[in-house]
Order: C-alpha cells, then structure tokens, then sequence
C-alpha cells in the first residue's frame, strides 16, 4: 500500500518530521488537558450531534449550528462530498492536495486539471474560467493551496463564487491553513458563506491546534439540502469523544493562535531567505510551509540524517525536484538549513535555481 502523505514516521528513522505543516508550538494546554480528562468518557458513546461543539464553533465562527458537518477529519468530508453529490466531472487547480483527486475518481467523476503556473507562485489566476465549462459539477479549491502555500485574491474567489452559481457549480473550498496565515484575507470566505450556497467551506483542527492524531475536521454550507446529504453519507458517531473535547477547548485558543501566526510568519522568512541564498528556487507562501526546487535527492540525503521532508514529485503539475519543508520553531529551522547547506557544499545537491539553468 502506497503512503502518499508526509508524516510517514513509523516506517522511517525520524528525529525531526518537516513533512506535516503542524502548528510548530504544538498541543495547546488546554486542549492537551481535555484530552486527558475525556478518558473518563470512554465508555459512553459519543454525541452523535455533537452539540458542544457546534456551540462552541458557532460562537467562534459566527455560523449557524445546523449549517455545519464534522467529520474524522478532512479528509473524510472530501470523500463525503463525492458521494453526497456524485458529480460528473470536477476540476482541480493542479498542483494541490492529492484528496481531492482521489475522493473524485471513487465516485467515477471525470477529473479535469487546471494547471497553475510556476512563474506566479502557483497562484490561482483568472484563467481558471476558461476550464469552469457548463457541464462541470464540482470545483474544488485550496485557501491557501497546498504544497505551495499562497493565498488567492479575495476578489477572485468571490468572482469564481458568483461565476459557478449562475451556472450551478459546486464550490468546495479548502481552508485547512487560513488560521496560519498572517495575510490580510486571513478571515477567509466565512463571510460569504450566506451569499453562495453553491460554497461548500471546509475546514480542520489538526493543522491549527496539531492535532493531526485527533482527527477532527468540519465544513459550512448554507444550503440545507446538501448538508443534509452530507450527514446521510457519513458514518454514525464519527467523531470520538476525545475529538469533540479537543475541539471545544481548541476554540478558546485565541492568543495561541495569534502567537504562533506571529512565529510562523517570521521564521518562513528566514527560511526563505536562507535557502534563496543557498541557489534554491524558493516558492512565495503565505503560512507554515514553504516550496521549493532543488535538483538529487535532498528527501533520501536528508533522510539518513533522521530528517523528514515532503517530497512533492507525486503531485500532478510537479515534476521531481520540488519538495516541501514545515516551518517550525527556530532551532529546528535553523537546524534544517544548516543541514541543507552542509549538504549542498559538499555538492550532494545540485540546485535548480532558474538563475543558473540554461
């Protein structure tokens, strides 16, 4: 069975994991607490409508509690979502998070990439209208995109928003990172939500509070029929009790969140900075991790030094040689780098700074 994912510790010797773009501050305390008290709650069965939570997103949030669906993390609302609306033929902005893909293809759906472009960052752009033809069921996008981490143009979401309503296109936007980013559209589209309800928002605790173990992932949708469609495709008692503890606690973590924005936002521009100088082409993002492009393999080198990066070359749009590196606290970042730069001046890692290739 292939691992697609990063995160692949229990088949690797791993001291510093890079491959999971985590909050780097770790388990809040208080969320970190309620998981250890919610032991006693073992032996009953979860809330199937997991009440406290939707109170507790609800007053965070400010959406309506029944416009919201929970799931064992992201990744099973992704497939939720192919199954509740079966759709024909999606796109996919390309590169981007292999899920969509796959949650696409178990349903049947004919996938259409929209391949972004290196030279913008791989930003989404306004071409994407030209592949948004009348017999596309499902858009899915990412808030920021994953693996390279850039945020797209407020004003151009809310275009592509309006554009697939008058044409009955389903949205499904991905804001599993927006709470990371120091951008000023770090809100997201959460405003919009009762203006399209072709927008289906979904979100995760597990990069925000790093609790990717928990599983603990929600959505918003203002269209009643799809939520409860959504409901109908998922399993009974699909989140433990241990997820809806964590999530109500995560919710108070306000200043835990700020702290680690502020962190993240100045340690992605050291790293930036440092593999910019070592003659990495290093791609602009707007959270916790960054892309970049280096030529051999800096996965496998860095591996035998218990290092975990995310190799990107599984990604459709990618070819091999892109690779994608959390940003964590400083010693570990600081660490990275000097690892990369041992590497690299003792020529195991020939770099693919455009700058030098003819």
């Amino acid at each position: 069975m292939e691992v697609i994912h990063g995160g692949d510790i229990y088949r690797n010797r791993v001291i510093h994991d890079f491959s999971v773009n985590i909050n780097p501050l770790g388990v809040p305390k208080r969320v970190r607490e309620s998981l250890e008290r919610a032991l006693d709650d073992c032996e009953h069965y979860p809330d199937p409508l997991a009440e406290k939570l939707r109170k507790a997103l609800a007053e965070k949030d400010g959406v309506k509690p029944d416009q919201m669906v929970f799931g064992n993390g992201a990744s099973e609302l992704f497939f939720g979502i192919s199954h509740a609306l079966r759709p024909g033929k999606v796109v996919i902005p390309v590169p981007s998070f292999s899920e969509y893909e796959v949650s696409a293809r178990a349903v049947g759906a004919d996938v259409v990439y929209f391949q972004l472009l290196r030279e913008r960052d791989f930003a989404l752009d306004e071409r994407i209208f030209s592949c948004l033809a009348e017999d596309v069921d499902l858009l899915y996008l990412a808030n920021p995109n994953n693996p390279n981490g850039r945020l797209t143009d407020r004003d151009l979401l809310c275009s592509i928003l309006q554009f697939c309503l008058e044409r009955r296109i389903r949205v499904m936007l991905d804001e599993c990172f927006i709470e990371l980013t120091d951008a000023a559209d770090a809100a997201g589209m959460l405003s919009e939500l009762e203006s399209y309800p072709n927008l289906i928002l979904v979100r995760a605790f597990t990069k925000t509070y790093a609790i990717p173990g928990v599983r603990l992932g929600y959505l918003y949708c203002s269209d009643p029929e799809v939520v409860r469609s959504l409901e109908s495709h998922l399993p009974a008692w699909n989140l433990s009790v241990f997820a809806e503890v964590a999530g109500v606690a995560a919710c108070t973590e306000t200043a835990y969140v700020e702290q680690a924005v502020r962190l993240i936002g100045q340690e992605r521009a050291l790293c930036r900075q440092a593999l910019s100088d070592m003659g990495f082409e290093v791609f602009g993002s707007d959270v916790n991790f960054l892309l970049f492009r280096a030529g051999g393999p800096l996965d496998e080198l860095l591996l035998k030094e218990g290092i975990l990066i995310r190799s990107c070359a599984g990604y459709a749009g990618l070819a091999p040689g892109y690779f994608r590196m959390a940003v964590k606290l400083p010693e570990e970042n600081r660490m990275l780098m000097e690892t990369i730069a041992r590497l690299s001046a003792n020529k195991c890692i020939p770099q693919k700074n455009e700058r030098n290739v003819k």
